[in-house]
């Protein structure tokens, strides 16, 4: 493991799309290992994702680092070949004024940032907190709650504002995230209501329900595609 200075110029962030222009302080790390293919470089920081066997891994530590180095305006940048070894180059910024440039693609794409209040409810902390930094990054409001009980007491402060229910559908606590999204549609029919599970027999259940009240979100899912079909139903909220 090494440290070092780095400088990106514009013409060098032309040929590595993932890079920022500026100073920047590399966290480079290196192993001897088995190295990894194309296909698995691929997936490497999504949600879920994970070459060990069942039991063994949750596939949300490298999407944890991910979402860290990116909410502190970073990059990170991997080199692998099968047989030799990985290498892992975690790029923060040198200063604060650094820190602070907006990011490209985010200017690129300032018209597509979301400006809506979402309520997200997970159960499980790593992946209620990476949801959060994904999201917020992308410029929403999130109010965060590990089961349906604090959801409802977040609601109670600041239901008015909310625009989307992010929710998924078996939590702790007595309150499904379906029963959650009926009742906070009594209250406020415009709402928009996400539901997310990998239980199949959860997915029919919906199924049978007024797709006109829930869009579902199958687990595990890229965050890429969280974000789409949360930007997709706030479109369609629009449409109302």
């Amino acid at each position: 493991m090494r440290t070092a200075r780095t400088q990106w110029s514009e013409a060098d962030v032309q040929k590595t799309p993932q890079a920022r222009p500026g100073c920047f302080v590399c966290l480079s790390i290196s192993d001897t290992g088995c190295g990894m293919s194309t296909e698995v470089m691929e997936h490497l920081f999504e949600p879920f994702f994970t070459t060990k066997p069942v039991g063994s891994g949750t596939g949300l530590g490298l999407a944890a680092v991910y979402g860290i180095v990116m909410q502190h305006s970073g990059f990170v940048l991997v080199d692998s070949v099968v047989g030799s070894g990985s290498t892992f180059r975690l790029y923060l910024p040198w200063s604060a004024a650094v820190a602070a440039k907006e990011d490209r693609t985010q200017q690129a794409d300032s018209q597509a940032r979301g400006t809506q209040t979402l309520l997200l409810v997970e159960d499980e902390e790593q992946l209620r907190n990476i949801s959060v930094q994904m999201l917020q990054q992308q410029g929403y409001r999130v109010f965060a709650a590990a089961d349906g009980v604090e959801a409802m007491r977040l609601w109670e402060q600041h239901g008015p504002t909310i625009d989307l229910l992010l929710s998924d559908m078996v939590m702790p606590g007595g309150l499904t995230g379906t029963a959650l999204g009926e009742k906070l549609l009594q209250q406020k029919p415009q709402l928009k209501v996400i539901l997310t599970s990998g239980y199949s027999e959860e997915i029919i259940e919906l199924e049978s329900r007024s797709q006109a009240q829930f869009t579902f979100l199958a687990k595990p899912f890229r965050y890429q595609q969280l974000l789409d079909t949360v930007r997709l139903s706030l479109l369609g909220n629009r449409d109302r």
